[in-house]
């Protein structure tokens, strides 16, 4: 959730006078697309500004071309803009390369993707079922879309819309659930949270009392997709979720504020009452999901996606808004972020308490949740700079629970909650605000891992890429083993488990011993436990035991001829990691040689 900027007024950065004892976060000054900037832990490997069309150059906030949530499907990435989305080649991971660009406006324009099929949010009442730009006037208007749209993107140039589901409240946002039982179909959670739209445009809509049994308040949309028909995408039911189990109330949650103000003295914003959901985050795996609901945090069955069913519900009188959930890997945590002010207020400012607008880690116990703790970016943000837990999503680092997450202009920050009392930061990344002279929406709307890089979508300075550096809390071999967890797509609230990968650094050289061809070949294991490592090529295979993280296996092979052909060697790996089994096959190549 986000609301429209301000206009930028001055794009000329202050000077940044931090001392050497004060986190280098404070001070940094302000520009647009020149703002200073402070970084720790981390590696920032490219930039890439909003493309043409995706914004405005005399008011760079325009909140009609803010882009927002990211998704990933094998080397590429998909990039939400309430203007339509773009994507980025990242096959080459530090150096993404801008492929496609789609105008379809509507916003927010978050992203999920599914095989050949692109899901994307829409809910602004200006968002057309031809995804033109002219708008949709009128209270009641037949172009008018706002829900889920599904576009074919088997042509990654040329992506073409097959479907779009219309429900009452449009898509905020959306969540992917798969299920063992039906291959053949995959499910979308619909989270709407903008106002009803009228029965006249959508039949069955209807913007009415919790007494009535037909309201289009207080409930989630699945859409069933036919796999091999998207075309096909419908509603299928209206699960009421927050449903009181004893008294039967759809209501059946917080349907107040838990005091007259926030704790901060203010007025609710937004106000925490439970008549939708912001975000649900899906663990298909473990059958379960998280969502963020407004006034509550609920842990939720999805073992028959048709028809989930609520199993615990938790608030908390600091939460202004329960905006996202993100799953441990073990699915024995979720952390769930207070999105108070909406995205677009200044909520990290020194007099900010640490639980205001924070994470809040809960264990998940015998199926309930637990608190823990509560997490918040550690330093203080200007008045100027919109700031406020947002969304993230976990590093597979072997043994750890690790997370990335965006603060919008607070940066992005990675924290370790292993111990989910006493969550830390590990490392950061931040940018001055946008204007010197007043608050302009911007920075990080997401953050996400994805095979071995983060990637992070900036509101309004574009696609920003990053990797993990060693330091004191996290080492090359954590680094070099999440590296090695490849995954072949992530969605903002669609959870899979990550396998612990093995990582190896393989190299093959031919050189001659007098007259005849050698092939020295060396892996190297950059993991973190010990590894049974064999080196194969056509003159042979040598297998070495147990070799520790750091070390290396080496063979000289002897082609016992003077000329060598070029061709690959392999080095095949085999540890227990995590207590699981993992194997790993590593190709290099060689040249020819004669001697």
């Amino acid at each position: 959730m986000i609301a429209i900027g301000a206009v930028l007024a001055g794009l000329l950065p202050a000077t940044a006078s931090a001392a050497a004892d004060v986190d280098p976060r404070i001070g940094l000054g302000a520009g647009w697309l020149d703002a200073q900037e402070a970084i720790s832990n981390l590696e920032k490997t490219s930039h890439l500004d909003r493309p043409e069309g995706f914004y405005v150059p005399s008011n760079p906030g325009s909140g009609g071309y803010l882009n927002s949530d990211l998704a990933f499907s094998g080397n590429y990435a998909f990039s939400g803009n309430y203007n339509g989305f773009n994507i980025y080649d990242i096959s080459t991971g530090s150096t993404p390369v801008l492929k496609t660009s789609v105008v379809c406006p509507g916003g927010q324009g978050d992203l999920s993707v599914q095989g050949n099929l692109l899901f994307m949010s829409v809910e602004e009442t200006r968002g057309r079922i031809d995804c033109g730009t002219q708008g949709a006037t009128g209270t009641v208007n037949p172009d008018r879309f706002r829900g889920v749209r599904i576009f074919d993107i088997s042509d990654i140039e040329h992506p073409t819309q097959v479907a779009a589901v219309q429900t009452c409240r449009g898509s905020h946002t959306h969540s992917l659930v798969t299920s063992k039982n039906e291959p053949e179909n995959l499910y979308v959670y619909v989270s709407g949270t903008s106002s009803v739209r009228s029965g006249q445009e959508l039949a069955g809509c209807a913007n009415t009392a919790a007494t009535d049994p037909a309201t289009s308040l207080w409930r989630i949309d699945v859409i069933r997709v036919p796999l091999a028909a998207p075309q096909n995408a419908a509603v299928v039911s209206n699960p009421r979720i927050f449903t009181n189990e004893e008294t039967g109330a759809i209501n059946g949650l917080q349907n107040t504020p838990p005091t007259p103000q926030h704790p901060a003295g203010t007025n609710w914003s937004p106000s925490p009452v439970t008549n939708q959901c912001h975000d649900i985050t899906s663990y298909p795996e473990i059958g379960l999901a998280a969502g963020a609901c407004a006034g509550n945090g609920i842990l939720i069955d999805i073992s028959d996606p048709t028809n989930p069913k609520r199993l615990d519900a938790v608030s908390d009188p600091n939460y202004a808004y329960w905006h996202s959930a993100t799953f441990n890997n073990d699915g024995t945590k979720v952390v769930f972020t207070d999105e108070w002010g909406g995205g677009s207020g200044a909520r990290c400012r020194t007099t900010d308490l640490p639980s205001w607008g924070a994470n809040s880690i809960y264990d998940i116990v015998d199926g309930k949740l637990v608190f823990k703790s509560y997490y918040k970016l550690p330093a203080p943000q200007t008045t100027l700079e919109n700031c406020v837990a947002h969304n993230g999503s976990l590093i597979p680092v072997p043994g750890r629970d690790v997370m990335v997450q965006a603060w919008y202009q607070g940066g992005l920050s990675v924290f370790d909650f292993t111990d989910s009392a006493n969550p830390k930061e590990i490392a950061f990344f931040d940018r001055g605000p946008v204007s010197p002279t007043s608050l302009v929406t911007g920075g990080f709307w997401s953050a996400y891992w994805y095979n071995g890089h983060i990637y992070g979508n900036e509101i309004v300075r574009g696609f920003d890429t990053f990797k993990l550096k060693p330091s004191e809390s996290l080492t090359q071999a954590e680094i070099n083993a999440a590296a090695a967890v490849k995954t072949d797509r992530i969605n903002p609230q669609n959870q899979t488990k990550f396998t612990s990968g093995l990582s190896m650094a393989l190299t093959a050289q031919a050189r001659c011993v007098g007259t005849t061809a050698h092939l020295a070949v060396t892996a190297v294991n950059n993991g973190t436990v010990p590894a049974d490592i064999a080196l194969s090529t056509p003159y042979g295979t040598k297998t070495f035991a147990n070799v520790a993280p750091g070390k290396q296996a080496y063979q000289s092979f002897n082609t016992r001829t003077a000329q060598l052909a070029a061709g690959t060697a392999t080095a095949t790996g085999a540890a227990t990691i995590g207590g699981q089994a993992v194997t790993a096959d590593h190709n290099t190549a060689y040249n020819t040689l004669s001697c």
